[in-house]
C-alpha cells in the first residue's frame, strides 16, 4: 500500500520560512516523479513544483518561483519543500504527490498518489 505522509506546516508571519516533508513507502520512491500541490479554501488544488525522479530537475508555478525549492532524498524516501519569504496569498493545505510513470506536469490529475496534506497559515 503507497503511504505519503506531509510534515513540517504551521502558522509563520509573512516574510517567515517553512520546510515541507512527505515522506513515502509502498513503492520504489526513485521511480516515482514527485510534487507539491496547494488549495486555499474555496479555490482549486494548484501546482507549485514537481522534480525529476532523480531530483536532477525541478518546475516551479511563477507564483513561487525563487521563494520555493523542491528537492528529494531518494535514500530516505522524502521529498522536502523549503518556502522563504512566505506571503499570505501562500495560505493553503498543501499536499504532495506522486507521478508512477511519464514525466513531470503541473496537472493534477497525472499524479496517482496522494497525501493527506499539512496546513500552511501565513499571518499578515
Amino acid at each position: 500500500q503507497v503511504q505519503l505522509v506531509e510534515s513540517g506546516g504551521g502558522l509563520v508571519q509573512a516574510g517567515g520560512s517553512l520546510r515541507l516533508s512527505c515522506e513515502t513507502s509502498g513503492r520504489t520512491f526513485s521511480s516515482d516523479v514527485m510534487a507539491w500541490f496547494r488549495q486555499a479554501p474555496g479555490k482549486e488544488r494548484e501546482f507549485v513544483a514537481a522534480t525529476s525522479r532523480s531530483g536532477g530537475s525541478t518546475y516551479y508555478a511563477d507564483s513561487v518561483k525563487g521563494r520555493f525549492t523542491i528537492s528529494r532524498d531518494n535514500a530516505k524516501n522524502t521529498v522536502f519543500l523549503q518556502m522563504n519569504s512566505l506571503k499570505p496569498e501562500d495560505t493553503a493545505v498543501y499536499y504532495c504527490a506522486a507521478r508512477v510513470g511519464g514525466n513531470w506536469s503541473n496537472r493534477k490529475s497525472a499524479y496517482d498518489n496522494w497525501g493527506q496534506g499539512t496546513q500552511v497559515t501565513v499571518s499578515s
